[in-house]
């Protein structure tokens, strides 16, 4: 079986930063995967596609059919630009999420758009993608999938914690990977920071100037969802029908607000860990870069190394993963983990589409 594969991972998450490209060059060496990150890029999106994905959650059926052919035409083009931009040859394949509109498992449906089969005829290049509908056929969360290339790549560490649109964690437990979403992040602290016209809390600074709302946090710390036994998972619904709406009921500034749900993600992750154990932590995402989070986490978290590690790893760690995820189904080799999703069992998921 082929050894060495060159490819692209694409990524697109719910913080709607940009479209997330990295050119991958994997190797298994005699069962054992490593990975070089050559070239990257985030892709912002227009104002007007930040508002379109936004409202997408509200979208008729109609509406949905056209924003997923629209939205397939738009990665395609981003896609093709970067391969072309770079001078990438030879590729073997072009891994790509898509952007998650809707997430309800417990309906048995997820949508990521940006998937249909067209996208491949756009690029020239074959196309493995919708790597999360299997795996809610199969009974699972479709969610999250980044943990089989945490034991894969990431293996040196106890946890993998990536701070998202959501935070979400995993770590490998008698002989089993787990993992699962914490709570909002991003989701929630970038939505405050736009009200004071920013784009997000830099490093935090906004989160350590503002006052605490001890009865919002209080509130905050004792939703349902935290109750929950794992697996699960979170969407854009939870942020928008059960916290924005909690956290709106209190008057008060954005700035309190901010700094009051930056405490929330700090205590949630927090107790997450301490009720696991100490070890090395790897924080990845673009909350890795929020200095006052990390701080907390750390004055919480005494116990445990918490390591951020380089700039291509914090920002392109979830295109790399879906990266070899689609390696993975090229080669017919698991890359969803049933005792992470809850799915009747381990499967090979994705669409392959050729060019």
């Amino acid at each position: 079986m082929k050894e060495n594969y060159n490819v692209i991972g694409v990524m697109s998450g719910t913080s709607l930063d940009g479209v997330d490209l990295a050119h991958i060059f994997f190797t298994n060496n005699t069962g054992k995967w490593e990975f070089a990150i050559a070239e990257t890029i985030t892709v912002p999106y227009s104002d007007l596609w930040v508002k379109r994905l936004k409202e997408a959650v509200g979208y008729s059926e109609d509406e949905l059919t056209l924003l997923n052919k629209e939205y397939t035409a738009l990665l395609g083009g981003v896609i093709k630009s970067f391969i072309e931009g770079n001078g990438i040859n030879d590729l073997d394949a072009v891994c790509s999420h898509g952007h998650t509109i809707l997430h309800q498992p417990h309906n048995g449906f997820t949508l990521q758009i940006g998937n249909l089969p067209e996208i491949a005829s756009i690029i020239g290049v074959k196309t493995v993608c919708d790597f999360r509908v299997q795996d809610v056929q199969l009974g699972g969360q479709g969610a999250p999938l980044v943990p089989i290339g945490d034991r894969l790549l990431f293996s040196s560490y106890r946890y993998c914690l990536n701070l998202g649109g959501f935070s979400n964690i995993s770590f490998e437990e008698k002989g089993q990977r787990i993992a699962f979403d914490i709570c909002p992040v991003n989701t929630v602290l970038n939505y405050y920071a736009n009200q004071l016209g920013l784009e997000y809390d830099d490093r935090g600074l906004i989160a350590a100037k503002g006052k605490m709302l001890l009865p919002l946090l209080s509130e905050l710390n004792s939703l349902e969802f935290y109750k929950l036994p794992y697996p699960k998972s979170l969407g854009f619904e939870f942020v928008k029908e059960t916290v924005l709406p909690l956290i709106d009921s209190y008057n008060a500034s954005a700035e309190d607000k901010i700094a009051t749900f930056t405490e929330h993600v700090a205590q949630q992750i927090a107790n997450t860990i301490m009720s696991i154990g100490p070890g090395e932590l790897l924080v990845t995402g673009g909350g890795a870069y929020n200095d006052f989070l990390i701080g907390r986490l750390k004055q919480l978290l005494q116990d445990t190394v918490i390591v951020v590690p380089d700039d291509k790893t914090i920002q392109f760690k979830e295109a790399l993963i879906f990266a070899l995820l689609g390696v993975l189904k090229l080669r017919g080799d698991v890359n969803v983990l049933s005792s992470v999703t809850g799915a009747a069992h381990d499967h090979s998921s994705g669409s392959v589409y050729e060019s």
